[in-house]
C-alpha cells in the first residue's frame, strides 16, 4: 500500500520526450486523485525537438519554440507537478526515493515515489582536448546549446566553420552553416563520412559533400583546438594540419546518461545503457521504468542489444511506460535501426545491419548495389539514387539497406525496414505492391530493383 493516502506517486527523472511522454499518457489513464506525478527537469525547457536543433541553426526553423511540443505550462496544466532546473543527484532504490537539488539555490530534499521513471537521456561525447571548452566551440544538444550558437554565427569576425565528428549531427550541422553562408570544413575520425553506413555508400555521401563545397578531412583525430589572444578558438589542429576556424561545432555523438542508475546498482548493458525488459521496465525491477537515450534497445534484426538514441524511440519509450505505469498494458518489442538524413538535397538512409554488423553476430550475407533514379528515366526531374541491400545466405532474408541519392531517396528505406520487421526474404520483396507512376518511381522502384539482383545471388550462391 501507498505511502500517499491511497494515492500512489509516479516520480519521472528528465523531462523531454520519453520523460515527458511516459507522465502524459500515465495521466491519461489515471486521474490526480489515483496518482501523483512528480517530474524533474534540470535545464530550462521540457518536451523538445533536440532532433530539430541543426534546422534552427540553419534557418530552416524560424523560432527557437518551433521546436518545442509541449510547454512546462500545458504539462502543469494537466496536473503534472514539473520540476525545471531541479536536478536529480541520488536515486535509493531500497528506500524508493530520488534526491532531488535545485540547480539555482542548491537546496536538496527526498522525494519518495511508489513508480519510478528514469528518462536520464544522454550526454554529449566532449572528447578531452586541450581548448574544447574555448568560446566560440559549441555543443548542440539542447536548445540553449542552439541559442549559444546562434549567437556566436552572428557575432563571428570570420567566416570559417570547422565540424568535428560526420554522423548525424556533424552533415546536418555542415549543413546548417552553409546555410549560414559560413566556408565549412568537416574533420572525421572514421575513413569516410557516416559511419552508419558502409564505407562504400559513406565514399558516395563524402563525394557529394565536397560537390556542395564542403572540405571533408577523412581519416584524421582532432589533437587540440587553439585559441587566439582574446582566449577565442582562431583554428583546430590534428596531427598533419592546422584548419582555421571562427567557430567551432562539435558533432561526435552522445552516450547514455546512465551515472545515477550506475551508482544505484541498476543494471547496464555493454554500451552504458540501462537493460530493460519488453514492458520497459529496468531489468529485476518491479517499479522503476526507462526509456529514451538512457537505455540500450533490441535489434530485431541481429537479436543483439544496441544503443540507438533517437526521438522516435523516446515517444514510443514513454507511450508504454506510461501505459505501464498507469495501470495498463504495452510492450516496445525493439528496433530494426532505421536513420534518415540530409545534407542540402542529398539524402542518406539506412536500416538493419551494416556489412560489418553481420559480420559480427556471425551472420553470413549476399550484398548487392544498383543503379536507379528516383522516377521515371523520362519524367522531369529524375535523379539518381544508390541502393544497396544485405540478404542473407541461403535463406535470402533481408538483412539490410542503404539508400543515398537525391530527391525520393530518404523515406524508401520506410519499405526496407517494414521488410525487415516483417522478416521478409528478398524474393517476397520483389512481389511487393508498391505505389507506381512516373511522377513517383520507375516501374520497378529502386528497392525492388536492388531485392531482385539480391535474389539472384542468394539463389546462386
Amino acid at each position: 500500500m501507498s505511502m500517499h493516502q491511497g494515492r500512489e506517486r509516479l516520480v519521472v527523472v528528465g523531462g523531454d520526450a520519453a520523460g515527458m511522454s511516459a507522465a502524459s499518457q500515465a495521466r491519461r489513464r489515471k486521474g490526480p486523485e489515483e496518482l501523483e506525478i512528480v517530474a524533474f527537469e534540470r535545464g530550462h525547457f521540457t518536451s523538445f525537438s533536440a532532433c530539430g536543433i541543426p534546422y534552427w541553426v540553419g534557418g530552416a526553423v524560424p523560432e527557437r519554440d518551433d521546436l518545442i511540443a509541449r510547454t512546462p505550462e500545458e504539462h502543469r496544466a494537466r496536473d503534472i507537478d514539473l520540476r525545471l532546473r531541479t536536478e536529480v543527484t541520488e536515486l535509493d532504490v531500497a528506500g524508493r526515493r530520488v534526491r532531488a537539488r535545485d540547480v539555482d539555490s542548491g537546496a536538496a530534499s527526498w522525494v519518495s515515489y511508489d513508480k519510478l521513471v528514469i528518462a536520464t537521456g544522454a550526454l554529449p561525447v566532449r572528447p578531452e582536448l586541450p581548448g574544447a571548452d574555448a568560446p566560440g566551440v559549441h555543443g548542440v544538444q539542447t536548445l540553449g546549446d542552439g541559442q549559444a550558437l546562434i549567437d556566436t554565427l552572428a557575432r563571428a569576425k570570420g567566416r570559417r566553420a570547422v565540424v568535428v565528428g560526420a554522423g548525424y549531427i556533424g552533415v546536418e550541422m555542415a549543413e546548417a552553416l552553409i546555410d549560414r553562408g559560413f566556408e565549412v570544413t568537416v574533420v572525421n575520425r572514421g575513413e569516410q563520412p557516416m559511419s552508419t553506413l558502409d564505407p562504400d555508400m559513406g565514399r558516395l555521401v563524402h563525394r557529394a559533400m565536397e560537390g556542395l563545397g564542403i572540405t571533408m578531412v577523412n581519416g584524421t583525430e582532432v589533437t587540440k583546438i587553439l585559441t587566439g589572444a582574446d582566449g577565442r578558438v582562431r583554428a583546430v589542429a590534428t596531427r598533419h594540419a592546422e584548419y582555421p576556424a571562427d567557430v567551432v561545432v562539435l558533432g561526435i555523438g552522445v552516450r547514455p546518461e546512465t551515472a545515477l542508475a550506475r551508482a544505484a546498482g541498476l543494471p547496464l548493458g555493454a554500451h552504458g545503457g540501462l537493460l530493460t525488459d519488453l514492458a520497459m521496465r529496468v531489468r529485476g525491477h518491479e517499479n522503476i521504468w526507462a526509456g529514451g537515450d538512457c537505455v540500450e534497445v533490441l535489434n530485431l534484426v541481429s537479436g543483439q542489444e544496441q544503443y540507438v538514441p533517437l526521438g522516435t524511440h523516446a515517444n514510443k519509450h514513454g507511450q508504454v511506460i506510461g501505459t505501464n505505469a498507469g495501470g495498463g498494458y504495452a510492450t516496445f518489442p525493439g528496433v530494426v535501426g532505421t536513420a534518415v538524413s540530409k545534407v542540402c538535397d542529398l539524402e542518406i538512409a539506412r536500416t538493419g545491419l551494416r556489412e560489418k554488423d553481420a559480420r559480427r553476430v556471425g551472420l553470413e550475407f549476399e550484398a548487392v548495389t544498383i543503379e536507379s533514379t528516383s522516377r521515371a528515366g523520362y519524367y522531369p526531374g529524375a535523379s539518381p539514387m544508390t541502393v544497396k541491400m544485405l540478404a542473407e545466405r541461403r535463406t535470402g532474408r533481408l538483412l539490410g539497406v542503404q539508400i543515398v541519392g537525391r530527391e525520393g531517396a530518404a523515406k524508401r528505406v520506410d519499405i526496407a525496414a517494414v521488410a525487415l520487421t516483417a522478416r521478409l526474404t528478398v524474393e517476397q520483396m520483389t512481389a511487393l505492391d508498391l505505389g507506381y507512376a512516373p511522377p513517383f518511381s520507375p516501374v520497378w522502384d529502386p528497392v525492388l530493383v536492388a531485392a531482385r539482383k539480391a535474389a539472384r545471388q542468394v539463389h546462386g550462391s
